[in-house]
């Protein structure tokens, strides 16, 4: 498991040359991202979706092949590899097309998630990666505004159903939720990280003993099948690493299995 420490970011508004200014991801998720992509042999990437092209920014100016897509084009510089793309839809790609997919902030806002995984394992080669950051629900912290309020940190207040957006945040995943969709779906997930930990996040480190004792107890007493049983061993460690108990942002990489 992997946690970069957080970097001091300036963020201005709107149009600028420099693609940090046109991040809509928590503070140092980029940055992060970016380090996890370059620890692979990614040339040809899908940045998706991209909002204002700030990523796709940053590995373009790395001379890298990059993909853009969203549900409209609000990329403010031109980026000739736009393409309209709806996540709950089959992605306009070819089997196999890139060496890596980066989703960052995005997953929480579609309604298929498992047809995205899917159309993401279809596009990309084999032993190619692909990077998910979304709203860290699974951190103690989280849990603990859930315990009190029914709502995630995130997350904290309803939905205008009034107004859907595709800003709204539908579809909060868990670590676990995150890791059956990819093990269910070709892939195997290669290392976790996160943006940052927070000061505040800290004070909830006294419940992380009790949190794994019952966590234990519980699989322990309810799993019965033996490879599964191997396997929850491996979910835990996963689930009381620091990016996953105090992280902000949950970034998980993963690679496509041969299959």
């Amino acid at each position: 498991m992997e946690f970069y420490p957080s970097v001091t970011t300036v963020r201005k508004k709107m149009k600028s040359n420099d693609p940090m200014d046109l991040e809509d991801a928590a503070r140092n998720t980029h940055t992060v991202v970016e380090k996890l992509l370059d620890e692979e042999k990614c040339k040809v990437i899908l940045d998706i979706p991209c909002g204002r092209g700030a990523f796709s920014k940053r590995l373009l100016d790395k001379r890298l092949h990059v993909f853009s897509s969203d549900i409209q084009n609000i990329v403010e510089f031109n980026q000739d590899n736009f393409k309209i793309a709806d996540m709950n839809q089959r992605l306009p790609y070819n089997d196999e097309k890139f060496d890596g997919v980066v989703c960052i902030d995005g997953i929480e806002h579609i309604e298929r998630q498992f047809d995205f995984i899917r159309e993401c394992c279809r596009i990309i080669k084999k032993n190619g990666i692909l990077i998910i950051s979304t709203p860290n629900v699974t951190s103690l912290r989280s849990r603990w505004r859930w315990l009190l309020t029914g709502f995630h940190n995130k997350c904290k207040v309803p939905l205008n159903e009034e107004e859907p957006s595709p800003s709204h945040h539908i579809n909060m995943i868990s670590f676990p939720g995150i890791r059956y969709l990819l093990e269910t779906n070709g892939f195997t997930i290669k290392s976790i990280a996160t943006n940052r930990i927070k000061a505040i996040s800290w004070i909830y480190v006294t419940l992380a003993p009790i949190v794994y004792i019952v966590t234990l107890l519980v699989f322990n007493k309810e799993e019965k099948n033996r490879r599964q049983r191997k396997r929850n061993k491996q979910i835990i460690k996963q689930l009381f690493s620091l990016p996953v108990l105090f992280g902000e942002t949950l970034i998980v990489k993963a690679v496509k299995r041969e299959l």
